[in-house]
């Protein structure tokens, strides 16, 4: 489906679903309510995906599922990086947290790609699809309204203002999301002892490779093994970044290289604050998901903390479940046009609230008994007593790698119900295939 076929003509568009976002779990849910036969529109803020430090951290439960789905190939086609293993390096030695390769199934481990590689290859696999719309460079900036239900969304684009109407609006607009903000729906917000400063060190083969977190004193620097280079994690305590940058670059660069002493001979690569970004963790989510004619999915829903890498994940999930829940109700309601009723949108909420609540809860008692203690410390410390044990265990560490690599109840996508689709064509492949 062409933009002028989602229209109708004009700067005003139709659809059976608009989603707002074209992150992970926009394009996912986009993609997976298409191939149910549903005209589905998405609506990404900018241009392109080309936006660093986005969340890269593909899981093997998100890999199973773009198997499930017709798109291993293409995935396995992408510039990513596998990671096996979890460590940390404290004052007393380095010990290995999880342990990826105790996980059944076909990805034993974490893979790293780019999201702007991932999202694109999501955004192609859309575009085979009749029932597909994705049109960039459109901001959000309110809702349509039937009486009490949502029936769609404004936007400004690149010829000016936009509707878009909609049976179903799935908001997927990230943490700052203006679908949430226009439903006027409340969020609990949960606190976060840190900040995160990310950077691009280059890599060495003498460094090692794999994800490991280095502990000094008042501080923790993580860093991703992306092949040719290093992506860090440079965590310092929650509304610190003011006092960083009054410090200086120098002074941060002395930090780096304080709890990491590899990066002393290319610390000189941050050359200035446009190569730092500024991370502002936030832990929340949304007391109700939904409203008449609209849902939350992802961080619209669910601000995550980066403990773990999970968000990606989460969100991911979210959109296969509300795929997986709403697609028959739409199928069904387009007869006298009706939306999903609350209870049915309810479903997607009370299926996805309890991974959510118990990752978050997880998420903030790591916070507390690991983050907090080292980011108050005015000495490098020894690894603390729960680490010492994880370490010691395998079990333990394959546990952990299921609760960050698998999740709490994984999601498996629904049927394509539109037997009229056209085959969509790997791009890592010869012949059509069918997802």
């Amino acid at each position: 489906m062409t933009g002028d076929e989602a229209s109708g003509g004009g700067n005003h568009h139709t659809a059976e679903v608009c989603v707002v976002g074209g992150g992970p779990a926009g394009i996912m849910a986009g993609l997976l309510l298409a191939r149910s036969g549903l005209r589905t529109c998405v609506l990404e803020k900018h241009d392109d995906f080309l936006r660093d430090f986005r969340g890269d951290t593909v899981h093997p439960s998100t890999l199973t599922l773009l198997d499930r789905i017709g798109l291993g190939d293409a995935t396995r086609a992408l510039p990513g990086r596998r990671v096996t293993s979890l460590r940390f390096t404290f004052a007393d030695g380095t010990f290995q947290v999880a342990d990826f390769t105790r996980l059944r199934g076909d990805h034993p481990y974490l893979y790293f790609v780019p999201q702007w590689d991932l999202l694109e290859m999501l955004a192609r696999a859309g575009a085979e699809l009749p029932t597909f719309t994705l049109l960039r460079g459109r901001e959000v900036t309110g809702l349509l309204r039937d009486g009490a239900r949502v029936a769609g969304v404004e936007a400004r684009g690149p010829d000016g203002p936009e509707t878009v109407r909609a049976r179903l609006t799935i908001g997927a607009d990230g943490r700052g999301s203006v679908v949430r903000a226009r439903l006027g729906l409340r969020t609990r917000r949960f606190g976060a002892p840190m900040d995160v400063l990310w950077f691009r060190l280059s890599r060495r083969p003498a460094d090692g490779d794999g994800l490991g977190g280095l502990v000094g004193a008042g501080e923790l620097l993580i860093r991703i093994d992306r092949g040719g280079y290093w992506q860090v994690a440079f965590l310092i305590p929650k509304g610190g970044y003011g006092t960083v940058r009054a410090d200086g670059l120098a002074a941060l660069r002395r930090r780096v290289t304080e709890i990491a002493p590899v990066f002393t001979d290319r610390v000189g690569e941050i050359e200035s604050w446009t190569d730092v970004r500024l991370l502002t963790v936030q832990v929340d989510r949304a007391r109700h998901w939904h409203a008449p004619g609209a849902l939350l999915i992802g961080d619209a829903a669910h601000a995550m903390s980066p403990i773990g890498g999970v968000g990606i994940n989460l969100a991911i999930q979210d959109a296969v479940a509300a795929a997986r829940l709403l697609a028959g109700p739409l199928l069904a309601g387009r007869a006298d046009g009706s939306a999903p009723t609350p209870g049915q949108l309810a479903a997607v909420q009370r299926r996805r609230t309890v991974p959510t609540v118990l990752t978050q809860l997880m998420q903030r008692a790591a916070q507390r008994a690991f983050l907090g203690p080292v980011l108050r410390a005015a000495t490098p410390p020894p690894a603390p007593a729960l680490i010492r044990r994880v370490a010691a265990s395998p079990a333990a560490q394959g546990a952990l790698a299921r609760i960050v690599g698998i999740g709490i109840r994984p999601e498996t996508p629904g049927r394509p119900t539109g037997g009229d689709l056209p085959a969509l064509r790997d791009p890592t492949a010869g012949s059509p295939r069918r997802f």
